[in-house]
């Protein structure tokens, strides 16, 4: 019997340990995530400026053209480009 105590305390003890380390990583593995997103937004470069208006039609589809190498080259979000394109197309 004395044996069996043994091994049934030792299996708890090491559940236990098991348990709180994984809990511990998973949350320092949070907190990590949230600091690189900080980081992250605070280097974000700022959305681009439209070009005045000129011509109607021409200038819009000249901005629209800008607007997509500039949202395909990764200096513009989806959201920004979104914006931007909406107050264009306005």
């Amino acid at each position: 019997m004395p044996l069996l105590r043994a091994m049934a305390r030792t299996a708890v003890v090491a559940g236990t340990a098991t348990t709180v380390s994984n809990r511990v990583s998973r949350r320092q593995q949070g907190r990590w995530a949230s600091q690189e997103e900080q980081q992250e937004a605070q280097q974000a470069p700022a959305p681009a400026a439209a070009p005045p208006a000129a011509a109607p039609q021409e200038d819009r589809i000249e901005q629209l053209t800008q607007l997509g190498q500039l949202h395909e080259s990764g200096v513009l979000t989806d959201a920004e480009f979104a914006v931007e394109k909406a107050k264009i197309l306005n």
